[in-house]
C-alpha cells in the first residue's frame, strides 16, 4: 500500500507598519517609543510633555515609527533636513537625530528598513548627504555605507558619520 501524505505549510507573517509623524510629536506611539529609548539609555526626563513640545516647536522634525500588527512598537527614527552654512557656502544635509530599535527586535532588518526609508526621504527632497552621530552603533552604520568624518565635530562629542546618498 502507498499512502500519500499531504502536508500543508502555513506561513504566518507579521505585518509591519511604518507611520510618518511630521510636526506634531504628541503622537502617543512616538512618545512611548521615545520613552523606552531614553529609559534604555538611562536618561531621566522630568518633563516629558515639555520635551515633546520642544521637538514639535523646533519645526522640521519628522519621524517614522515602526509597529507590528498588534501595535507593539518596533522602533523609530527621528530626522530632519538641515542647512549647514558659513559666510559663502550653504549645504543641505539630512540629519538623523535619534534612532532606536527595541531590544527584542534588533538584528531582524528593522533598523535597515527604517534607515532606508529616511535616506529615500532625503533623496526625494534633493538631499544627497546624510549625517549623524553615534556612540553605540558604529558597526551598524558602517555596514550601511556611513563613514566617520573627522572634518565635522558634534556638540555631543560623539563621532560624526556621513553617507553620500
Amino acid at each position: 500500500r502507498r499512502y500519500i501524505i499531504l502536508l500543508y505549510y502555513y506561513r504566518i507573517e507579521i505585518v509591519m507598519r511604518d507611520i510618518l509623524v511630521v510636526d506634531d510629536f504628541s503622537h502617543e506611539m512616538f512618545q512611548n517609543a521615545f520613552k523606552q529609548y531614553f529609559d534604555e539609555l538611562g536618561i531621566i526626563v522630568k518633563d516629558w510633555e515639555g520635551l515633546f513640545e520642544e521637538i514639535t516647536k523646533e519645526g522640521g522634525n519628522k519621524a517614522y515609527i515602526r509597529i507590528n500588527d498588534d501595535e507593539t512598537i518596533v522602533g523609530f527614527i527621528l530626522f530632519r533636513n538641515e542647512i549647514i552654512t558659513n559666510w559663502f557656502f550653504e549645504e543641505k544635509v539630512g540629519f538623523i537625530r535619534e534612532f532606536w530599535i527595541s531590544k527584542g527586535m534588533r538584528s531582524n532588518g528593522h533598523g535597515s528598513h527604517l534607515l532606508k526609508l529616511v535616506e529615500d526621504y532625503f533623496k526625494e527632497d534633493g538631499i544627497h548627504k546624510s549625517i549623524l552621530t553615534t556612540n553605540t552603533a558604529e558597526k551598524f552604520y558602517e555596514s550601511h555605507g556611513y563613514r566617520k568624518d573627522k572634518s565635522y565635530s558634534a556638540k555631543n562629542n560623539d563621532e560624526v558619520f556621513v553617507k553620500l546618498l
